[in-house]
C-alpha cells in the first residue's frame, strides 16, 4: 500500500497515561500503518495509507480519545483591486469567513486589504483569489516585504489618485455647460433656445460624465449584482440611471427632464470619490514615512577595502561602515566606535542618544558625530523598520469591537435603501395628496421643491434622492480611517498598537499593573552594600569573593549585579560544584567542599541557620528599596549584601501623570514586601503585591481584576509574557530591536514609562475620533433619508451631502494628527 507521514501537535495530554490513549486510538484507526505519540512534545507521528483515510480523519480519531489536535494557524495581507465602498468589503469579508480552515477574516475598505488567519494544511493562498474573485473582486498582491513590492503598492496607491483626479475633471468639462444651461431654467423658468432643444442638449452632455468617466460605477454596480451582492455604487448607478432614462422619456411622456441631474449626480459623486481618495492617502501617510525612511546604499568593507551596495544586498555579518550625518543602513551592532544616534523615528525621541561599542544599533536611524563600524545582524523583512511596517500594517487591519455593529448595519444597508426607495416612489403614487401638501409648504423655502409637477415626476424626484443620499460609506470608513490615522501615529511616537481591539479596551482601564524589574527600575541593579556579622572573621572581599562564585552559574541579573563588583574589584573566583537555583528564594553552590547559600530568610530557615544577628540590617536595606540577601557559609551567616536596581528616570513623573488621568496603579513584583513598598513609596503607586512567584503572577493579575475591574499590565513581554496575555491590554517594553513581544496588545519602543502615557493619551484621542466618526454617520443617514422620502431634497444636494458624508468622516480622523499625546512633562 501507498504510504505517507504526517505529525499532529496533541492538545490537553498531561501524562505518559494520556499520550498512550491518544497513541492507541491512532493505531486502531483504519488506514494507520503506524503510530507513535511523544508526551514531551506532544507529538503524534503517524504514518498511513492516504487512499483509505486523510488528515481530517485522523484527527477525528485525536477527539473521540478525549484530546484535541491544535490548530496551524497562519497570517496573510493582500490587496484587493474594486472595492468601492463598505458594503463591497463586508462581500468579501463573509463569504472568506464561509471558507473551511479560515479562523477569522477582515477586510478594510480604508486600506483596501484583506487579512486572513488559516489552516495552512487546509488551505492555500489561490483558493483565497478564487473566493474574491467569486465575490466580484481580485487581489491584486500578496503582502511581500521587499522594496520592489512596497514601491508598487506606492506607485499604485498615487495613480488610484490621479485616476480619480482625472475622472472628476472629465466629468465637471460637460457638468458645468449642464448647470450653466439649467440655471435659468430652475430660476428663471426660462428654457433657451427651445424645449425640444434644451432637452436633447442635457441628454448629450450627460453621456460622457455618466458612460464614459462614470462607467466605473456601473461596472461595479453591475459586478456587485451579478455576484448577489448590493454596494453604494448600485445606489449611485440606480439613481443616475433613472434620472438619465426621464430624458429620452419627456419625448414619450409628461414628466420632467432629470438627464443633467444625473450628470451632476455623478460629477459630484466622482469628486467626493477623489476627495475621499486624497484623504485615505493622508491617513496612511505615517506609514508611508516610515516605508521612506530606510537607506538606500550602504558601505561595507570587502577584502579590506570599503564597497557601496544597495541595501536590499546587505547580509547578516556584513561590517558597514557609517560616517557622521549618515543613516545606518540596517540593523546592526557597534564593532568600533562611538556616536550619538538620533533614533527618533524609532522611539519618538528627540534627543540623541550614546551608543558605543557592543550596543545594538537601528537601521534608518542617523548617526550624529562619530565614525562607526556596524555588524549587520538583521536584514529585509526581519529588520525593526520592516517589522515596525509590518505591525501597523497589521493593527490597519483588523477591527475594534464597536465596528462589528458598524457592519451590521452596513451589511444591510444598500438592500434596506432600495426597500425605502422602492416604497418612497409607491407612497408617492399611493398618496400623492399628502406629498404635495408637504411640497407646497417647503416651496416657500426650498427653491428646488415644485409642488406643480405632476405625481410620478414628484415621485421619480424623491426616489432618486433616496437612491444617492444613502451612504454606506461613511460607516464603513468611520473606524478604520481613524485607526489606521491612529496606528501610524503611535508608531512614530513608538508605540505600536498590535491589536486594533485594544483601542477600544484601552479607554474602559481603571487601573495600571506594573512589573517592577525593567519596567518601573531600568533592570540594571548594581551591589551597594556588604554588611558583616558579628560573629565570624570573614572580611568583605571574601564574602564578595565567595557569592560572585556562586552567582557565576546563575543568569539572574541580581547575580550578575554581584559578579560584575567583583570583576570590577578584580577578584579571581573559585570553582563551584553542586550548583542549585531554589526558585524564590535563592541560589547554593559547593567551594572547597563547603556549601555556601545565598537567598532569603525562607532559604536560611529550611537550612536552620539563625539569622538574629543580620536581621536588623536585612530589614534596613530592605526599607531603602534595596534586594538585600543573606550569605552563608557552612551553615552559619556570615553577611547580608544588598544590591539595588536604580529607578528610570521618568517614573515618578509618568505614574503622576497616570493618577492624573484617573487611573489606579499597582505594581506586581518577586520581591520581598518591604523592598517593593520602598520602591512603590518613591514612585508614588497605589497598591504593591510582592513575593509572588513567576507562575503566579497570571493568578495576582486576576485578583487585582476584581479589586479594579478592567486593568492593564506593562512589563518587558518575556518573563511577563503570560501576564500580559491575561490582562485587559498587555503593554510589551520592548527595547533596542526586540520589538516582536506576541503576547503584548501594544509595544513600546521607548524604554522609560512617558511611553505608557503616551499609550493611554492615544488609545483614548483615537476612540474619541471612532466614536465621533460613527455618531455623524449614523445622524446623517438617520436626517437625511426620511428627508429624501419627503421629497424636500434635490437629488444633487442630496449626492452633495452624500459625498461630504465620507470626507467628513476622513477629515476627522485626520485630526487625530493634532491631538497632543505625549506625556505633559516631556512637552
Amino acid at each position: 500500500m501507498s504510504e505517507e507521514k504526517i505529525n499532529l501537535d496533541i492538545e490537553e495530554m498531561h501524562c505518559a497515561a494520556c499520550s498512550s490513549r491518544v497513541e492507541k486510538a491512532l493505531n486502531n484507526a483504519e488506514g494507520v500503518k503506524e503510530a507513535n505519540v511523544n508526551l514531551s512534545t506532544e507529538k503524534a507521528y503517524i504514518i498511513f495509507d492516504p487512499e483509505i483515510t486523510d488528515r481530517n480523519n485522523l484527527i477525528n480519531a485525536v477527539k473521540e480519545s478525549g484530546y484535541d489536535v491544535k490548530k496551524n494557524r497562519e497570517k496573510v495581507i493582500f490587496d484587493i483591486g474594486g472595492m468601492s465602498c463598505a458594503s463591497c468589503a463586508q462581500t468579501i469579508e463573509k463569504n472568506l469567513k464561509t471558507m473551511d480552515g479560515v479562523f477569522n477574516a477582515d477586510v478594510n475598505i480604508a486600506t483596501d486589504r484583506g487579512t486572513v488567519e488559516y489552516d495552512p494544511l487546509e488551505l492555500d493562498k489561490e483558493e483565497f483569489v478564487e473566493i474574491v474573485k467569486k465575490s466580484g473582486y481580485e487581489i491584486i498582491s500578496f503582502e511581500n516585504n521587499s522594496k520592489e513590492e512596497k514601491d508598487k503598492k506606492k506607485i499604485n496607491d498615487e495613480e488610484k489618485v490621479k485616476k480619480a483626479k482625472r475622472r472628476m475633471i472629465g466629468t465637471w468639462v460637460f457638468t458645468i455647460p449642464i448647470i450653466l444651461w439649467m440655471i435659468p431654467e430652475m430660476f428663471m423658468g426660462i428654457v433657451w433656445p427651445n424645449q425640444t432643444i434644451y432637452n436633447l442638449g442635457m441628454i448629450l452632455l450627460a453621456v460622457p460624465p455618466l458612460f464614459i468617466f462614470g462607467r466605473r460605477t456601473f461596472s461595479s454596480a453591475y459586478r456587485s449584482v451579478k455576484h448577489g451582492g448590493a454596494n453604494m455604487d448600485v445606489l449611485i448607478a440606480m439613481g443616475t440611471g433613472a434620472a438619465f432614462i426621464t430624458g429620452p422619456a419627456v419625448f414619450f411622456t409628461p414628466i420632467a427632464n432629470f438627464a443633467g441631474v444625473a450628470g451632476m449626480i455623478m460629477a459630484f459623486h466622482l469628486t467626493g470619490k477623489y476627495i475621499e481618495e486624497s484623504a485615505k492617502g493622508r491617513a496612511s501617510e505615517a506609514i508611508k514615512k516610515l516605508m521612506e525612511l530606510g537607506a538606500k546604499k550602504a558601505v561595507i568593507i570587502e577584502d579590506g577595502e570599503e564597497k557601496e551596495i544597495k541595501v536590499d544586498r546587505l547580509q547578516p555579518g556584513d561590517i558597514m561602515v557609517v560616517r557622521p550625518g549618515e543613516k545606518i543602513p540596517t540593523d546592526g551592532v557597534i564593532i568600533e566606535g562611538q556616536s550619538s544616534i538620533d533614533e527618533s523615528m524609532a522611539t519618538g525621541e528627540s534627543m540623541p542618544v550614546k551608543r558605543s561599542e557592543g550596543d545594538e544599533v537601528i537601521g534608518a536611524t542617523v548617526n550624529q558625530k562619530g565614525f562607526l563600524k556596524v555588524k549587520a545582524t538583521k536584514v529585509g523583512k526581519d529588520t525593526f523598520l520592516s517589522q515596525v511596517v509590518k505591525m501597523v500594517e497589521e493593527a490597519q487591519g483588523t477591527k475594534v469591537p464597536i465596528q462589528k455593529f458598524a457592519d451590521k448595519i452596513t451589511g444591510i444597508f444598500v438592500p434596506t435603501v432600495l426597500v425605502i426607495a422602492t416604497l418612497t416612489f409607491l407612497s408617492w403614487m399611493i398618496f400623492p395628496e399628502f406629498f404635495q401638501d408637504i411640497a407646497y409648504w417647503a416651496s416657500g423655502f426650498l427653491p428646488w421643491v415644485q409642488p406643480g409637477l405632476n405625481s410620478f415626476t414628484l415621485a421619480i424626484f424623491a426616489t432618486i434622492s433616496v437612491l444617492v443620499i444613502a451612504c454606506p460609506c461613511a460607516l464603513g470608513l468611520a473606524t478604520p480611517t481613524a485607526l489606521m490615522v491612529g496606528s501610524g501615529i503611535g508608531a512614530e511616537n513608538g508605540v505600536l498598537i498590535r491589536k486594533g481591539e485594544a483601542i477600544q479596551v484601552m479607554k474602559d482601564i481603571n487601573a495600571i499593573v506594573f512589573d517592577k524589574t525593567g519596567t518601573i527600575t531600568k533592570g540594571k541593579p548594581e551591589l551597594t552594600d556588604i554588611v558583616l556579622g558579628s560573629t565570624n572573621n570573614f572580611k568583605k572581599e571574601e564574602v564578595l569573593k565567595l557569592a560572585a562564585s556562586v552567582e557565576s552559574a546563575s543568569e539572574h541579573p541580581l547575580a550578575s549585579a554581584i559578579v560584575n563588583a567583583a570583576e570590577e574589584k578584580e577578584l579571581s573566583l573559585k570553582n563551584v560544584n553542586n550548583f542549585e537555583s531554589i526558585t524564590a528564594k535563592g541560589v547554593k553552590g559547593e567551594i572547597d567542599g563547603k556549601e555556601v547559600l545565598i537567598g532569603n530568610e525562607r532559604l536560611f530557615s529550611e537550612k536552620n541557620i539563625d539569622v538574629v544577628d543580620l536581621k536588623d540590617e536585612l530589614k534596613k536595606l530592605e526599607n531603602e528599596a534595596k534586594t538585600a540577601m543573606l550569605v552563608g557559609y557552612d551553615q552559619e551567616l556570615i553577611a547580608v549584601i544588598a544590591v539595588a536596581d536604580t529607578l528610570k528616570e521618568d517614573s515618578v513623573e509618568a505614574i503622576n501623570e497616570l493618577k492624573n488621568m484617573g487611573l489606579k496603579t499597582a505594581m506586581i513584583t518577586g520581591d520581598n514586601k518591604r523592598t517593593a513598598q520602598a520602591i512603590a513609596n518613591k514612585v508614588g503607586i497605589d497598591h504593591v503585591v510582592a513575593e509572588v512567584l513567576p507562575d503566579g503572577k497570571v493568578k495576582e493579575i486576576d485578583n487585582l481584576k476584581k479589586k479594579f475591574g478592567k486593568i492593564a499590565m506593562v512589563g518587558d513581554g518575556i518573563n511577563d509574557a503570560p501576564a500580559l496575555t491575561k490582562a485587559d491590554v498587555g503593554l510589551a517594553i520592548g527595547t533596542g530591536t526586540d520589538i516582536a513581544i506576541e503576547s503584548a496588545d501594544i509595544t513600546l519602543v521607548r524604554g522609560e514609562l512617558s511611553a505608557v502615557v503616551t499609550a493611554v493619551k492615544l488609545s483614548r484621542a483615537t476612540f474619541k475620533k471612532i466614536k465621533q466618526n460613527l455618531f455623524w454617520a449614523f445622524f446623517y443617514n438617520l436626517i437625511a433619508i426620511p428627508v429624501a422620502v419627503a421629497g424636500l431634497l434635490h437629488p444633487v444636494i442630496a449626492e452633495i451631502a452624500m459625498a461630504t458624508s465620507s470626507i467628513t468622516v476622513v477629515t476627522n480622523a485626520n485630526l487625530l494628527k493634532k491631538e497632543n499625546i505625549e506625556a505633559s512633562y516631556l512637552e
